[in-house]
Order: structure tokens, then C-alpha cells, then sequence
């Protein structure tokens, strides 16, 4: 009416954009929210795995496929460059896989390494520490901030049902003292379960962490949602992605 934007709510009269307060609705401020796909050669399989924005603010991001669905960006992760904002995909998947179910989605899509079968093991409070033969180089396999678990080794053809302990937070390699350890701080709030202690054989592996493993997002397509909450205008222009084709 009369160039002005009117609505009700909660039986009121609103006139909008009366102010330079942006993502404010009838008193209560609300996020701007842009929802669209990617989808170039729709038969191919492929990896999204950054998201460039043309446009003078950076957005928070989630990036979405038929085959997973973890992929996000907090707003703070853009980097300007040129006038534009880069950033790579990261991935939200479990960190404490303890399910047959989890396990066959993770460990598929990320890279699960075995260290191998340990020769003890030392729990002191929540520090775990597990020994290995001293011809195995266990720095050259696992890295610390590393996701452990471990179970007793199992037959061939037996499923290995993973018990995730915590993160790698320090190597003690000493070969002519026969010290080859790395401890492993448990992760009581991500349910981290503590081994037994002494002359154990557990088979262990581990996972890197979830950010910096991260490779995008796999599927046919990239459905992503972006995401403001400033308070001043914002022009958003164009929205990229670095797509490789993905070689199964």
C-alpha cells in the first residue's frame, strides 16, 4: 500500500523496511536463508569441495548430496580474496563410531588406517598408553590428534566391531630402550570406553581428524543452503564450487 510492505502478526500491523535493521521480523531477528543446487552433468559422480561467494559478506554454508549430508561452513571460515570469499567444505561425520551402522557409513569415506596388534597396554586416569613392537613405525602411520580404536583382534571374515578410546596426544619412541608408545587422552564426553591394562592384545587403528581430513562433499549433485544473520544490507551476486569428478 501506497509503496510500503504491510503484513500481520499475532493480530498487528507490520510495515516493513521502515528502518536499516536487516533480518529483523516483527521484532525478533531471523536469518536470510538461499537454497540452491548444483548440478552440472547430473549422471556423474562427483566432489564438491569448496564454495566461492561473489558478493561483499561472507554466509554460513551447508553442502548436501544424495550420499552425504555433513558438509557446512561457518561463516568465519571464508577468506576474501579479490572482492570474492573462499572456503573448502568441511565434514561433520561421527567422531565415535560404535555401531555396525555408523561404521559401514564412516569408515568407507574416510581414511581408516590399521596400526596393528599391540603388545600392552597402560591406563593411568584417562591416559591411555599403548606399546608396540619395536621394527613398527608407529609415528610414520598415525599422527597425534588422531581418533583411536581398538578391540580384540578377530579371525578373517569376522566383522571388527570398532571401541573408539579418544585422541593421540603424544608419541615415546626410544628403539634401544624398547620403548615404542603412543598415549591416547579418552574422550569422556564423546563416550571414549578405556581399555584393560597389562599384557593385552588389542588390534588398534586409527582416523584422522574430521576438518582436516575433510575432501567435500560426494554425490550426483551439491544441494546448499546459505546462511546471514547481519544486521546492514548485504548483496550476494553469484555462488562457485570447485568440482572434481570422483574416480571410485
Amino acid at each position: 500500500m501506497n509503496q510500503y510492505f504491510y503484513t500481520f502478526s499475532g493480530g498487528n500491523l507490520w510495515r516493513h523496511n521502515t528502518n536499516q535493521t536487516r533480518n529483523s521480523f516483527y521484532g525478533v531477528s531471523y536469518p536470510t536463508t538461499i537454497t540452491s543446487v548444483f548440478n552440472q552433468e547430473p549422471i556423474t559422480n562427483k566432489l564438491f569441495k569448496t564454495l566461492a561467494l561473489e558478493g561483499d559478506h561472507a554466509w554460513g554454508a551447508t553442502l548436501v548430496s544424495e550420499l552425504q549430508t555433513t558438509g557446512f561452513i561457518e561463516a568465519t571460515y571464508f577468506e576474501e580474496k579479490e572482492s570474492d570469499w573462499f572456503a573448502f567444505v568441511r565434514n561433520q561425520g561421527v567422531v565415535n563410531i560404535d555401531t555396525a551402522a555408523e561404521a559401514a557409513q564412516e569408515f568407507p569415506l574416510r581414511s581408516a588406517t590399521g596400526i596393528g596388534n599391540c603388545i600392552g597396554t597402560g591406563v593411568a586416569g584417562t591416559l591411555v598408553s599403548f606399546g608396540f613392537p619395536t621394527d613398527l613405525d608407529i609415528s610414520g602411520i598415525a599422527n597425534i590428534g588422531d581418533s583411536v580404536y581398538y578391540n580384540f583382534p578377530v579371525a578373517s571374515g569376522v566383522v571388527f566391531t570398532p571401541i573408539y578410546l579418544g585422541q593421540i596426544v603424544s608419541f615415546t619412541i626410544d628403539l634401544p630402550n624398547n620403548f615404542n608408545i603412543f598415549s591416547v587422552e579418552q574422550d569422556v564426553a564423546g563416550g571414549g570406553v578405556l581399555p584393560n591394562s597389562g599384557i593385552v592384545v588389542y588390534y588398534v587403528m586409527t582416523t584422522k581428524n574430521l576438518v582436516a581430513e575433510s575432501h567435500g562433499i560426494l554425490g550426483h549433485y551439491g544441494l546448499f543452503t546459505l546462511t546471514n544473520t547481519d544486521t546492514e544490507a548485504v548483496e550476494l551476486f553469484a555462488v562457485r564450487s570447485e568440482v572434481m569428478k570422483s574416480y571410485p
